[in-house]
């Protein structure tokens, strides 16, 4: 639909202005020849040309030509000819003037609906809009720019149905503004593609990391900066078999029975700053369950402030409102967080709530069952890869390469901590929100 800043033709201001004419010149006719007040009308179709269609500016300017030609008749006795004919030419040439910057403007407008249209629907394709569906999950939430009038910036987001299973992504891009989408876009290019083709999540970093660095070094030669990018990647196979990887991302939240689990596992670097260590990233293994749904978010949320500076409390409302539908909640956490921040944000916020589809068939007969024995051998799923799109610094690796061992549940952590969505396997611990 194209986008028109003028959603009526202005019918309610034309008529308002037409009766200020008539007032006008009621109070000229008034007031005798002495006092010329119908100049003053001459405001009205100018307004008109302003904020109001072609012909209800048409409208406005025939109300104010008619009354300055019966107020100039009328007293054409009593004023000289000269006087006479001057000011019906100025009201003529008021009354020409007003259509002309009547129809420039429509042009003007006409010309911008065009390129926000287009706009529009490149920010469409780049960031898609919630909600997801992908696989048998489906993700709600919201995401709001904190540049007026953009569908993108920052932040990003995707869901994917893959052949090994169903692969997310949220993260946050160093930075605002143009180069900071540019960079976003780079990165979440990158992992629609990669989702389709590498077998493990360090795989689909590795090819986000790569892109990355090759936008950075574009942006640098062009007298540009460096962008890096905090990420984190899910992945729920077939099997039911949950893995997490997280690049330098905020924590996220899983919530189980009511309860609501923290999961920090941000060690690793953000995508762009890889090389500084020169070490690999490694995901981490999880079992989650029908149940369970996962809150992920940017720091544009976490971060928010109200006047006093006050962080957004976000787990603490979660503990409050796990009882709410994922859309609803999204919902109530916008809502929430503009009041919190009187709608002053500072940074791009994003909220994504991870929910597995009523209609879709369970991971396993039974909570408890491991995932292994019915595990498919990923390495016979996956689809040929396109020449040159995995590097010696890293290979394909076997499902046996890939899976770490994972952490025995621990009492402390309580009965929804142990199996949650990103359980480490390196005894990160998770904190219950109360």
């Amino acid at each position: 639909m194209p986008f028109t800043r003028l959603q009526d033709s202005g019918r309610r201001r034309a008529l308002l202005l037409s009766a200020v004419v008539a007032l006008i010149a009621t109070a000229d006719a008034l007031t005798g020849p002495q006092v010329r007040l119908i100049s003053f009308a001459g405001i009205a179709p100018m307004f008109a040309a302003l904020r109001c269609s072609a012909r209800w500016t048409a409208v406005v300017t025939a109300s104010y030509v008619a009354a300055g030609v019966v107020l100039y008749a009328r007293n054409f006795s009593d004023w000289t000819m000269s006087g006479s004919l001057v000011g019906l030419a100025g009201t003529l040439v008021v009354a020409v003037f007003a259509q002309l910057l009547c129809h420039n403007r429509r042009r003007r407008d006409d010309a911008f609906d065009r390129t926000r249209l287009v706009a529009d629907e490149v920010q469409r394709a780049m960031l898609h809009e919630l909600p997801l569906r992908a696989g048998g999950y489906a993700v709600a939430g919201f995401y709001v720019s904190a540049l007026e009038g953009a569908r993108v910036g920052g932040d990003i987001y995707e869901a994917v149905e893959t052949p090994y299973g169903t692969r997310l992504v949220i993260g946050d891009v160093q930075g605002k503004g143009m180069p900071a989408i540019g960079a976003g876009h780079e990165a979440l290019a990158s992992f629609r593609e990669a989702a389709h083709y590498e077998a493990t999540l360090e795989g689909v970093a590795a090819r986000m990391e790569a892109s990355l660095r090759r936008h950075n070094a574009r942006a640098v030669a062009q007298g540009g900066t460096e962008r890096f990018v905090t990420a984190l990647l899910i992945e729920i196979g077939p099997d039911g078999h949950g893995r997490s990887l997280s690049c330098g991302h905020i924590p996220y939240y899983v919530v189980r029975g009511g309860r609501v689990v923290e999961r920090d596992e941000g060690q690793w670097l953000p995508l762009g700053l890889g090389e500084l260590t020169g070490e690999r990233r490694r995901a981490h293994d999880a079992w989650p369950l029908d149940e369970d749904w996962a809150v992920l978010c940017t720091d544009g949320v976490t971060e928010a402030r109200r006047g006093d500076g006050t962080f957004y409390p976000l787990g603490e409302r979660l503990a409050r409102w796990t009882g709410m539908a994922p859309a609803e909640l999204a919902t109530a956490l916008r809502a929430d967080l503009t009041e919190f921040t009187g709608g002053r944000l500072k940074d791009d916020a994003t909220v994504l709530i991870v929910r597995r589809s009523p209609d879709s068939a369970p991971l396993r007969p039974t909570a408890e069952q491991p995932p292994h024995s019915h595990a498919p051998n990923r390495s016979q799923q996956a689809p040929p890869a396109p020449t040159g799109s995995h590097s010696a610094d890293h290979p394909q690796r076997t499902p046996a390469d890939r899976r770490a061992p994972t952490a025995e549940p621990r009492a402390s952590e309580g009965p929804g901590a142990s199996a949650a969505l990103g359980a480490s396997a390196d005894g990160d611990r998770p904190r219950t929100v109360s």
